[in-house]
């Protein structure tokens, strides 16, 4: 299907060292499926086929996606062997619960195609942000008006998820506070699950002593009921009366305690008239950086795969608003973090 050879044996090109040749001339490896078989040679250096050999000889970023059965997963041995190849640096994706061999179930299986490609194309990003901290809060917040009723909105936490995942790519240490009903988080962050405003300003203030930059991505409800109900509001009681108050302003508190050196990023959803707004906020919560988003009066822009945004840096060299892709956008937010590091003092 690729219109080139696959290779199989140490002697299909006799006269040619076609290990070394082919260790030397590849920028990344990835072994998918990758047995337990193969996940011990690789631990113990063994180089008794292709393979094998060419691994011992590359010195590379190597994506392994392991496959097999539950009990060979978790087996000592197999661990141990884990263990070892992760000391050294190899990046390992899955595997996942589910259909394996004979009928059973459990974990074993390996990841799926796109989540592979994802750690492979990690594993060739440079690592900029290595021996960095950073917090990122994505979704929405859910303020109770009942036991069963909440003011929220349409967050899907996809953005903040799309940062956290290109943070840690790129040798970051991203701790990822996330809100109610949202996508699953990326694999190798810390995730914090939080629901309401309150329980989001507990987590991010106590963390954000210590991260060198915040990502505030979280659509934080503005407003939230007075008092909720402790029991079920009924129709036949009549239309109740809800009485709103303002929630914590995090963002605008991360900013007084800013330290110097540390980084602050902060999103805001406007209708219109978004980069006037946008400006106003940065000065006004004393950001770094502010991600000014266009939404539609009927909630377009919120769990979709592209944001229409213009980054606005308190440094200079705004961009304006434009489509972008969620992977592209927070791609444009690391390198600004990179060159928001490099022109400041050390966070800590």
């Amino acid at each position: 299907m690729t219109g080139r050879p696959a290779y199989t044996s140490l002697w299909d090109r006799p006269g040619e060292v076609l290990h070394v040749r082919i260790a030397h001339a590849i920028d990344v490896a990835v072994v998918a499926p990758c047995t337990a078989n193969t996940l011990a040679k690789l631990a113990h250096g063994s180089a008794d086929d292709l393979l094998s050999a060419t691994l011992l000889e590359y010195d590379g970023p190597l994506v392994l996606a392991p496959a097999m059965h539950e009990g060979m997963w978790k087996a000592a041995a197999t661990q141990a062997n884990v263990g070892a190849l992760v000391a050294r640096g190899v990046r390992f994706v899955g595997p996942v619960e589910g259909a394996l061999a004979h009928g059973d179930e459990g974990i074993g299986r390996m990841s799926e195609p796109e989540d592979i490609l994802a750690a492979v194309a990690a594993a060739i990003r440079p690592r900029d942000l290595a021996g960095k901290t950073i917090l990122v809060t994505a979704g929405p917040t859910h303020e109770p008006i009942d036991p069963v009723r909440f003011i929220g909105n349409r967050s899907s936490g996809t953005m903040g998820a799309a940062i956290a995942a290109e943070a840690g790519a790129r040798g970051a240490e991203v701790t990822l506070v996330l809100g109610p009903g949202t996508v699953a988080p990326p694999p190798g962050v810390e995730v914090v699950r939080i629901e309401t405003a309150e329980q989001l300003r507990a987590a991010v203030l106590g963390r954000s002593a210590v991260a060198d930059a915040v990502v505030m991505t979280a659509a934080v409800a503005d407003f939230r009921p007075k008092a909720a109900a402790e029991v079920k509001l009924k129709k036949e009681h009549g239309v109740p009366e809800i009485v709103l108050e303002p929630t914590p302003d995090v963002l605008a508190e991360l900013g007084e305690r800013k330290r110097p050196g540390q980084i602050l990023v902060g999103f805001a959803a406007e209708t219109a008239d978004v980069e006037v707004a946008g400006r106003d906020k940065l000065h006004r919560k004393h950001l770094d950086l502010l991600i000014a988003n266009l939404v539609g009066r009927d909630g377009t822009g919120f769990g979709s795969e592209t944001n229409d945004a213009a980054i606005l840096d308190a440094s200079g060299g705004d961009v304006q608003i434009r489509t972008w892709t969620k992977v592209a956008l927070a791609q444009a937010i690391c390198d600004r973090l990179v060159r928001a590091f490099a022109a400041a003092p050390d966070a800590r």
